[in-house]
């Protein structure tokens, strides 16, 4: 009898293992934001590696063709004590042995499987299929079924997430006492098995009061297991994360939690430096964890705010200095223009700008770094300053995710889907600055990444805008309106850059590579001039590319295309037009410390910044002097007035 009963339990084992990794647990669709996705894997034997084998997710969908769409690498990793391993986002507890970005698993209808393969044998839209599968999973959200899928896998039934948002489920795979397996949905159980059994395991969670602080700051984290521990439990955290270090805090992070108790904490101090590196985020993650001691959660993040940021001489678009920021414009880069009109005018000027000998395409990825530096906010270099909403907004809360709110992304001044250009692969690869394409003026798609069309917007705003011309977009409500003029010449700059794009009067409809309106556009730009920040974003953009927006430099030029000088002869101005320079004598210079004004007629704000750019004096109006109040050296004196401005270097002994 005894014989009997071992032998049907090594047949039910090898009934229910004729696979030795198996999809356990899926939860596709985290309800509402899709921020708690996951995948569970389960080995036949605990700490089995997975070396070899990877995931690959697949679309089921009436356009995915059956096709994969992420494929993840398995290599490197083991399953846990239970056999258990999982793949998820940073927001799944306990804490997933393997990170994967959110909102990266679709929704359904559609499909994943294990394969014993390279991650090179499923470059994208590799269509499903069954050689050398594993074990695969179709499943939905109550989708009809997605019947290539199920064919093409091998599989006969197509699994549901029926969750909602105040009952999150995860489809779950069960084995009775028979050996045979069914899926269940369920609420989610990662890293423990679906129906109790196995190793108990104990999470420790991390806890902060705030997850943002300023340098020079104390703040406690606290530890908390889900169970009093048996005996002490020793472990080591670590905060580094990127140039984050140990050099930027001091506190105890070897910690111990003692026997039958469950809780302990450690009170961490930001260094407070004079080094301006701009806003960093610490992680908070344990070292040395042994199971059934796990992660309740991990990669905590703190924001720790730089206070040494700069600020440059310059205003921002809602209070604009002019005549500050020089154009970095080679001599003679415009000359070629003069004497010319209308088309000629136009076409030489594309000669400029789209010279395949000399200007640059980056990649759509360079672009984020492009934009850290040409939309910097004046008043914060550890910011960028929103287009629309006019404001500036951390550089660090740049969106990596479906999830917009708060975040800043790419706006395309002229929407892809009006001009007919959009990424491609390589597109994805932040390169640098030494890396580019050689582009011309049929080079359409490089539009797609052309930095002087691309500006730093709110998430949602460049949402709500969508593809819309300006005109029908005015920004929105309650802001001044301040960025009308630079939207306005980067889209006559595309006009002239790429072949097969033209501005037209109205809102034309489904014409690609129309662009509307143009009488909104002339006036956005005779209204709102070109300013020191658009002069600085230029001059960087150029850097990167090799090529400048002419409408910034040459303002006027617009009317020569589009305005009231077409026809005309274009000459470009012989020299600057100091009418945006506030004209005053300061005295003495070099100063004990007061410094006087002349030529003012009405108060002027004065601001006292260092060489180096950061400020040291809030804005202060006066009238005929000022007391520096400062230690010797070399400063930057900022006086505006009567929306004129100048900048002076005094040097106070």
């Amino acid at each position: 009898m005894k014989k009997i009963t071992f032998i049907v339990l090594l047949l039910i084992s090898g009934f229910s293992w004729s696979q030795i990794l198996v999809i356990n647990e899926l939860d596709a669709d985290t309800p509402s934001i899709d921020t708690h996705e996951f995948i569970e894997l389960k080995s036949a034997t605990p700490n089995f590696s997975t070396d070899g084998y990877i995931l690959v997710f697949f679309n089921g969908s009436s356009s995915g063709g059956d096709a994969s769409y992420f494929v993840y690498d398995l290599n490197g990793l083991t399953t846990d004590i239970n056999g258990l391993l999982v793949v998820g986002s940073a927001n799944v507890s306990p804490f997933p042995q393997s990170l994967m970005a959110e909102n990266v698993i679709q929704n359904g209808p559609d499909a994943v499987g294990i394969y014993q393969a390279s991650i090179n044998d499923f470059p994208e839209e590799t269509v499903a299929s069954q050689t050398n599968l594993i074990d695969a999973m179709v499943y939905g959200t109550n989708d009809s079924d997605a019947t290539g899928l199920l064919t093409k896998l091998g599989q006969t039934i197509q699994h549901n997430d029926n969750g909602t948002n105040a009952n999150p489920k995860s489809i779950q795979r069960f084995v009775d006492g028979m050996g045979s397996v069914t899926f269940s949905a369920e609420p989610p159980t990662p890293r423990r098995e679906n129906d109790g059994s196995g190793i108990s395991i104990n999470p420790i969670e991390i806890s902060i009061a705030e997850t943002q602080y300023d340098e020079g700051a104390t703040f406690d984290i606290t530890f908390t297991a889900e169970t009093n521990v048996t005996s002490d439990l020793n472990f080591t955290i670590s905060l580094d994360n990127d140039g984050f270090n140990t050099s930027d805090y001091t506190g105890n992070t070897d910690l111990t939690i003692l026997s039958g108790e469950n809780t302990t904490s450690t009170t961490i101090t930001l260094v407070d430096d004079t080094d301006d590196e701009g806003d960093e985020v610490l992680k908070i993650r344990f070292l040395d964890l042994v199971e059934p001691i796990v992660a309740s959660n991990g990669a905590v993040e703190v924001r720790v705010v730089d206070n040494d940021y700069t600020v440059a001489a310059w205003g921002t678009p809602l209070e604009p200095t002019y005549g500050m920021v020089q154009s970095t414009q080679p001599d003679g880069y415009y000359d070629s223009l003069d004497g010319l009109a209308d088309v000629a005018l136009r076409q030489a000027m594309q000669d400029i700008i789209a010279d395949p000998s000399t200007v640059r395409a980056q990649t759509y990825t360079d672009v984020i770094d492009i934009l850290k530096e040409a939309d910097q906010n004046p008043e914060n270099s550890n910011q960028v300053w929103l287009v629309y909403l006019e404001e500036g907004r951390s550089k660090l809360d740049y969106q990596t995710s479906s999830l917009s709110t708060g975040k800043w992304n790419r706006e395309h001044t002229f929407p892809r889907s009006r001009g007919g250009f959009d990424s491609i692969e390589e597109d994805e690869i932040a390169d640098g600055i030494d890396i580019y394409w050689t582009t011309k003026a049929d080079s359409l798609r490089h539009g797609n990444s052309d930095a002087h069309a691309l500006r730093a917007a709110d998430g949602p705003e460049n949402s709500s805008r969508n593809n819309q011309f300006y005109g029908e977009y005015n920004g929105p409500v309650g802001t001044l309106g301040k960025f009308k003029g630079d939207v306005a010449r980067s889209v006559f700059y595309m006009a002239v850059r790429y072949n097969g794009l033209e501005i037209v009067n109205g809102f034309p409809d489904g014409n690609v590579g129309e662009f509307g309106d143009l009488a909104t556009l002339l006036d956005w730009h005779r209204n709102d001039p070109p300013d020191d920040f658009e002069m600085n974003r230029n001059n960087v953009v150029y850097n990167w590319q090799k090529n400048r927006n002419p409408f910034i430099d040459q303002p006027d030029m617009v009317e020569y295309i589009w305005g009231n000088m077409i026809g005309e002869n274009w000459s470009q101005p012989l020299s600057v037009n100091d009418d945006t320079e506030l004209n005053v004598r300061v005295f003495p210079n070099p100063t004990t410390g007061r410094i006087y004004i002349s030529g003012l007629t009405v108060n002027a704000e004065v601001e006292v910044y260092s060489v180096d750019g950061k400020r040291l004096k809030q804005s202060q109006s006066v009238v005929d002097y000022i007391d520096l109040d400062v230690t010797s050296g070399m400063y930057l004196l900022k006086l505006t007035s009567e929306n004129r401005s100048v900048i002076k270097k005094i040097i106070v002994d």
